[in-house]
């Protein structure tokens, strides 16, 4: 499920600047409802939310700004139009080494405590971990494998 940005300022009549991009004369995100209702209703229905294209193809600073607000809200990925626009998309979208190893770890010891221990939450590296630490996890670890990551050890 995708949000296309143009189709719905253009219904809504809502003004924008840059398709994609923010107007900088409303107070905040003039999107952020919608592209909230996007996510929530694709995991809903089980299919990836990718957020829509950012038409000022050169602006890569913003495109990546605006990368970061869509994962920041739980979108899997964002349009790319142009070659500038894919090594950010997927430095953004794809968890950094730290993060990949960091999932691994929490998900080897929720597995020892929960199948060890028998304990539904404990404590791991200064914080307490439960089952939806394991399901966060596991979505950081399944990114960094479809990237082609490995753990770190392991190379």
């Amino acid at each position: 499920m995708h949000f296309g940005v143009a189709d719905y300022a253009a219904f809504n009549k809502a003004r924008t600047v840059v398709i994609g991009g923010l107007n900088p004369d409303y107070p905040g995100d003039q999107w952020h409802y919608v592209i909230s209702k996007i996510v929530t209703t694709a995991r809903a229905f089980g299919l990836q939310a990718i957020d829509g294209p950012y038409t000022d193809i050169k602006n890569v600073d913003e495109y990546r700004r605006l990368c970061h607000r869509a994962r920041l809200v739980g979108f899997d990925g964002k349009w790319v139009l142009h070659p500038l626009q894919v090594d950010v998309a997927n430095e953004v979208f794809m968890p950094t080494q730290e993060q990949f190893d960091d999932a691994r770890r929490l998900l080897d010891a929720y597995h020892h405590a929960t199948h060890v221990e028998r304990k539904g939450a404990v404590m791991h590296e200064g914080q307490m971990i439960d089952e939806a630490s394991r399901k966060i996890a596991e979505q950081v670890v399944a990114r960094g494998v479809a990237a082609g990551m490995v753990a770190e050890g392991a190379r």
